[in-house]
């Protein structure tokens, strides 16, 4: 296998209340990966705590760069030689009714290389299913996208609703993003209408490797969330991918092949509309 073709890994959990049985089982998940060789490990949206409420974020909430979950991310990384993709941790916001959904990265001697706070917030009444959610309520935005260098190819940053605004992916293309990680806690009836098409859209489009980690199955706070996670090529072929089950889904990512298919059918190169995004 040659240094440009090397193994990732999303994993997908069904989140509790309960931080210390959460965090177990990410890491009993994180073992079952580095067993299938991955060696960049993306974890699910709200990994730590999916509370009774979205309130409970807030006593959770740490100060950057000292706190237990992010003593834990860096320990694991570093325990189990990987770069992390930690899903998102709580951490504290300029107004202190809220806080920032932080997506923060390590390497694999567990060394934080990025930080990323989640920009769109999902604040959506799902008519059909009598859901109604206002992360605004409790998370304030971020405003910066994020692209990290890594081994395995330029790591572009998003979470979960992020998903739906295109152009937010453009600007991370346009910094060069090679490999989106996408951390995600979709709905089960969102999810089922838009979550595949979608992240295959984001893949076709930006000719990029998507490696999407999500929340599967019943929660303690009434949510059902979509599961399905999966790896995508920059052609959109599914390349593995997962149901409802907690678990992971694992498959090599060859830069060679998507720096072919960038070459061969050079759709970005066409563009002329560009956008003005930081």
């Amino acid at each position: 296998m040659s240094d440009k073709k090397k193994r990732a890994a999303a994993i997908q959990m069904a989140s509790g209340p309960n931080v210390s049985a959460n965090l177990l089982k990410a890491e009993q998940l994180v073992a079952e990966a580095v067993k299938q060789k991955a060696g960049l490990i993306v974890l699910p949206e709200n990994f730590a705590c999916m509370g009774k409420r979205e309130s409970h974020l807030l006593k959770l909430s740490e100060p950057d760069g000292d706190g237990p979950l992010q003593d834990y991310l860096g320990q694991l990384a570093k325990r189990y030689g990987v770069w992390l993709v930690g899903g998102t941790i709580p951490m504290k916001a300029a107004d202190n009714r809220k806080v920032r959904a932080a997506c923060l990265v390590y390497n694999d001697e567990g060394k934080r290389v990025a930080r990323y706070d989640k920009i769109h917030l999902f604040d959506v009444h799902i008519v059909e299913t009598k859901e109604r959610y206002v992360e605004s309520d409790t998370i304030e935005p971020g405003t910066e996208t994020v692209v990290v260098d890594s081994p395995f190819g330029k790591l572009g940053i998003a979470v979960c609703y992020d998903l739906r605004f295109p152009e937010l992916f453009r600007a991370l293309l346009d910094k060069g993003t090679e490999i989106i990680c996408l951390p995600a806690a979709f709905t089960a009836f969102t999810g089922k209408a838009h979550w595949k098409p979608l992240i295959r859209a984001r893949a076709i489009e930006n000719q990029c490797y998507v490696i999407a980690a999500g929340q599967g199955g019943f929660h303690v706070n009434g949510r059902e969330t979509h599961g399905n996670s999966m790896i995508v090529d920059p052609w959109g072929n599914v390349l593995s991918k997962t149901g409802r089950e907690t678990g992971s889904v694992s498959h090599s990512l060859d830069l060679d092949y998507l720096e072919k298919t960038r070459r061969k059918f050079p759709v970005i190169k066409h563009r002329t509309l560009h956008l003005n995004c930081s």
